[in-house]
């Protein structure tokens, strides 16, 4: 199932991307929102998909409504850098020999298509597209990557947007850089881990102002996902409604030849996973 929210910013309402693409059905009148509660309650999804599959959910009213993330009440973002080793390589650093965590505030996260804000001072606002994880049961000290799978209730399309100087030039974490306002666009949707067979087998895809930056794919990932929910099971509890930021492949603008291009107020970054769909954002001055 592709599962999003649309609607007004803190006004959105749970919806299904019907099976041809386009047509909005209207989930409200069997769930209140799409979260972590629905996303670990096996009832409640076979509900959904019982209504979808006899033709019983309505349609969505309004043409065109705003999409908002596809997840609402997240609990924690946890990121991972440096997961790709064609990006690892374009930025001259080592391979990791454990995944780097590091973690962004769920109030960056906006909808996909919603304005990015570029910081107050910031020279370094840089793109990455990354797929998002979903946990959708509770995981806490799992013992391998098959279990790792399991507890994974869905992917997405996150756009990790960063500020580098911020990030790397200003003293401690990497946190400064990575959780200014609006800095994770999410979704449109949240595709139901039954449809991505194979979540080490999807191509990526990076544009600013139509020039393509980033072309890779999941298979260049140094953990992959079952390892990376395994991995960070072991040093915190995940539960359902959390999301995890599996890193990006190369192709940034960090890894550019000066004068790197990062962005500016004006640009437009569009930006795609296989089968989980596209963001589109404006960047403009905070």
């Amino acid at each position: 199932m592709k599962l999003l929210r649309v609607g007004t910013a803190g006004a959105e309402r749970p919806a299904l991307l019907d099976q041809d693409g386009t047509t909005l059905r209207d989930l409200s009148g069997l769930v209140t929102d799409i979260d972590g509660a629905l996303l670990a309650d096996d009832v409640a999804l076979d509900r959904i998909r019982a209504a979808a599959a006899a033709g019983e959910l309505p349609v969505l009213d309004g043409a065109g409504p705003r999409v908002g993330p596809p997840l609402a009440r997240i609990g924690k973002i946890v990121c991972i850098g440096l997961n790709y080793h064609d990006h690892a390589a374009e930025t001259g650093a080592e391979i990791p020999a454990e995944p780097i965590i590091f973690f962004k505030a769920p109030d960056t996260v906006v909808g996909p298509d919603d304005t990015v804000l570029v910081p107050r001072g910031s020279v370094k606002t840089d793109w990455e597209v990354e797929l998002a994880v979903v946990i959708g049961r509770t995981a806490r000290y799992l013992d391998s990557a098959a279990d790792g799978l399991a507890h994974v209730a869905g992917y997405a399309v996150s756009h990790d947007v960063s500020e580098r100087e911020f990030q790397i030039e200003r003293g401690g974490t990497w946190d400064k850089g990575k959780n200014c306002e609006t800095f994770n666009p999410l979704g449109p949707w949240l595709v139901t881990a039954d449809e991505v067979p194979d979540p080490q087998a999807l191509a990526l895809r990076l544009r600013v102002n139509g020039e393509l930056k980033q072309d890779g794919t999941t298979a260049e990932q140094i953990f992959g996902v079952g390892e990376v929910v395994r991995y960070v099971s072991q040093f915190m509890t995940l539960y359902p409604g959390d999301v995890i930021n599996t890193g990006t492949p190369a192709g940034v603008a960090l890894g550019k030849p000066e004068p790197k291009p990062y962005l500016r107020a004006g640009d437009v970054v569009e930006l795609e996973i296989e089968g989980l769909g596209r963001q589109r954002q404006e960047f403009k001055d905070a």
